[in-house]
């Protein structure tokens, strides 16, 4: 009974976090041709997390008792997760090619297996490892990693910053139901575990939405925008589009319906799990360039797709081990110091 709903439960979590990752994806599609009409980069993304926030108000209003018992994991969510990837991410391509910044971001999943391993004192699977390793090989040639090459110190410094905060992502999404599950087995125990409830999904993701777009609006500053440039059309392959279309995908699909389905999934896999499968990101970002924005995919783009894919499947075909006993608290207690450590953060600034 409880294998049949583990397996259920790991399936669903397996669909959304595909179905994130396409909506991931798709977002650099849908932005490049507002770049090339003539918005900034940040000016983009700020529009895509403020567009967002504003949609996810009514959620935050019907969990305003978050702010009050999770402060510190939703600035963290919105610090690292929204504003942190995207501010870092772009400033790196500022000096460093695409392709470089990419790759290095995607690092992402060998870092959550570090934190897993050796912060949470978690077992790791084999599977799990070499799926990130055939993931992130596989990712070098889907991005030709070896087509100019530059090595700027600090845009690949930027690059790894944009890597930690994607890490801060996967942890920071997984860290309600991690100490849910130690509670539970805390009550098991005889423990006063107390109430087993994670902090809802939506919830977190409308703050740290919040959160990215304060932050992100001192970093873009909006107000020099040409806010003309939306009501005109933007060129995709040929074929101009309206930009507030391509705007609402950007908003409804790859942020809200992306850190949605993104943020439950982990909780249904594994930061680790989920973090290889997010891999594939870079490979529905490269065959929708190739479709709508005929990009077309060379030899070594196409060998490197597949060893994506197989990468991702060889890690979630084997469920990490579930912490239980001293290692249940030992990950509750490095939840808890974690948050301890992003309040301590969030007050030094």
């Amino acid at each position: 009974m409880h294998a049949s709903r583990g397996t259920q439960q790991r399936s669903a979590g397996l669909g959304l976090a595909l179905l994130s990752a396409f909506a991931f994806g798709g977002s650099g599609v849908a932005a490049k041709p507002l770049i090339e009409a003539g918005l900034d980069p940040l000016h983009v993304v700020w529009l895509r997390v403020a567009g967002a926030a504003l949609i996810m108000l009514p959620v935050a209003w019907r969990h305003r008792n978050l702010v009050r018992e999770r402060p510190a994991l939703l600035a963290g969510f919105g610090l690292f997760a929204v504003a942190g990837v995207q501010a870092c991410y772009f400033a790196a391509i500022s000096r460093i090619p695409v392709g470089v910044a990419l790759l290095v971001e995607y690092l992402a999943p060998a870092l959550v297996l570090g934190w897993v391993r050796f912060v949470q004192r978690r077992p790791v699977t084999r599977a799990a490892a070499l799926g990130v390793v055939l993931a992130v090989g596989g990712l070098a040639c889907v991005v030709e990693v070896w087509a100019g090459l530059s090595f700027d110190a600090l845009g690949l410094l930027l690059a790894l910053g944009a890597a930690c905060c994607q890490v801060g992502y996967f942890v920071l999404s997984d860290h309600g139901g991690q100490e849910a599950k130690g509670r539970e087995g805390r009550e098991g125990k005889g423990g006063d575990g107390g109430s087993v409830e994670p902090p809802p999904p939506l919830g977190v993701i409308a703050y740290g939405l919040i959160v990215g777009a304060l932050v992100l609006t001192v970093v873009a500053r909006p107000w020099g925008m040409d806010w003309s440039l939306l009501g005109g059309t933007a060129g995709m392959n040929g074929t101009g589009v309206p930009a507030w279309v391509l705007l609402g995908w950007i908003v409804l699909i790859a942020t809200v319906l992306a850190y949605g389905t993104g943020v439950v999934s982990v909780r249904k896999l594994s930061p680790q799990v989920a973090g290889v499968v997010a891999c594939l990101e870079a490979v529905i970002a490269t065959v929708l360039a190739w479709v709508l924005l005929g990009e077309h995919l060379s030899a070594p783009q196409l060998i490197g797709g597949f060893t994506v894919l197989t990468g991702a499947f060889i890690a979630q075909s084997s469920a990490p081990k579930p912490p239980s006993g001293p290692v249940a608290a030992g990950a509750g207690a490095a939840a808890a110091a974690a948050e301890s450590e992003l309040s301590a953060g969030r007050a030094s600034h």
